[in-house]
């Protein structure tokens, strides 16, 4: 395997010398990151999702990044209707590769935090130390409602995450049986054993766009994942925002890694991406799907202008649900991933319409000109 310890300096190296890491996001749900109706839209499945790993890791990608989700949006295609549940998904991966990160997504106020350190435990176990854990605190009330959960007021979710944190990390470092007393959780004569691979913890990595959320990242994670409107739109947005939360990482004196995401089609020329883009992106996207995952967000053309509302569903298709959109030829796409990585970015996080179709040549071509720009290492 890949090696008999494994450091924190390790783990968020993802033990290599790439100044950008770039990971597989989304692949573990049906349709991925694109809500279109194209035939040839990912599927999901676990055979898909193997070979998609077994595929980045012999290309020297750094890591795969689930979403947690337990229902479908509804539209023509049901997005993301056909889901893999995370963690069990990630010691599959992990059994099957030899230098991939992978993470597992956990809903905090879905699964006891006793539970979820346990589990990811085994998992680092089994990938002996590759293992990481992405917190979500959930928004998805028709989710929530699925489990019987009641979801919290917004920056109460946060408050409890922090909690939920507590206790995982006392779960992962304590020797001797502890009591945890909190507002939200109360824990008696709790062991947990064995401790994370190497003496370590897995990366951890939150996502939390809101003033609390981000609060909530700086105090306790590795990794801060970005996907706010401004760095979905533009790399200026993706600088100006990895400025901000250095800066304020800073502050608490305290270092992260900043993450994104984006959506990736990359084809010989500028005009075949950009046909593409619109036809599967815009010309055939789910618009079904994409009222679904506005009316969760209580945006429907009742509660605001018809304009507004159609303006709202292109970013969604467009922006929304990949991130920004790294459309072009491979010369293109490794400057613009050049430019956010000078920027601050140390990762992100891609999609393809079809990843087994698409990933390839994304590697063949686009790798290895971001190694001659210094953004990746050669080998």
């Amino acid at each position: 395997m890949l090696a008999s310890r494994a450091s924190m300096a390790d783990r968020i190296a993802m033990y290599n010398g790439n100044a950008l890491k770039i990971g597989l996001f989304g692949a573990n749900c049906s349709s991925g990151r694109a809500a279109t109706t194209v035939p040839e839209r990912w599927s999901g499945s676990w055979e898909d999702c193997l070979a998609l790993a077994r595929l980045a890791d012999d290309a020297g990608l750094d890591f795969m990044l689930p979403i947690a989700r337990w229902k479908g949006y509804g539209g023509e295609t049901d997005f993301h209707g056909v889901t893999l549940e995370t963690i069990t998904w990630a010691v599959g991966l992990l059994s099957a590769t030899k230098r991939l990160t992978v993470f597992g997504t956990v809903h905090a106020p879905l699964f006891h935090p006793l539970i979820a350190a346990k589990g990811f435990v085994t998992a680092d176990h089994i990938g002996q130390g590759r293992m990481g854990m992405n917190i979500v605190c959930g928004w998805n009330e028709g989710e929530f409602d699925m489990f019987g959960v009641r979801q919290r007021e917004h920056d109460e979710r946060y408050e409890y995450a922090q909690e939920w944190v507590d206790v995982v990390k006392q779960a992962w470092t304590r020797d001797r049986t502890f009591d945890f007393d909190g507002r939200f959780l109360q824990i008696k004569a709790a062991r947990a054993f064995p401790k994370p691979y190497g003496g370590t913890r897995p990366l951890m990595m939150n996502a939390g766009s809101s003033a609390a959320g981000q609060a909530f990242a700086l105090r306790n994670c590795d990794a801060f994942f970005v996907a706010t409107a401004g760095s979905r739109t533009s790399l200026a947005g993706n600088a100006a925002k990895m400025a901000q939360i250095k800066a304020q990482a800073h502050e608490l004196g305290r270092a992260i890694e900043v993450f994104t995401v984006g959506q990736v089609i990359c084809r010989p020329t500028q005009q075949e991406a950009d046909e593409y883009y619109r036809h599967a992106i815009i010309d055939h996207a789910d618009w079904g799907a994409i009222d679904g995952m506005l009316a969760n967000k209580s945006i429907t053309p009742q509660t605001i202008p018809p304009g507004e509302y159609d303006a709202k569903r292109r970013y969604f298709a467009s922006n929304a649900i990949g991130g920004y959109p790294f459309v072009g030829t491979p010369d293109k796409i490794a400057e613009e991933l050049s430019i956010i990585s000078q920027a601050g970015v140390r990762g992100i996080g891609v999609s393809f319409v079809n990843y087994l179709d698409e990933v390839p040549y994304f590697c063949d071509e686009v790798l290895p000109r971001l190694q001659r720009a210094g953004v990746r290492a050669n080998g």
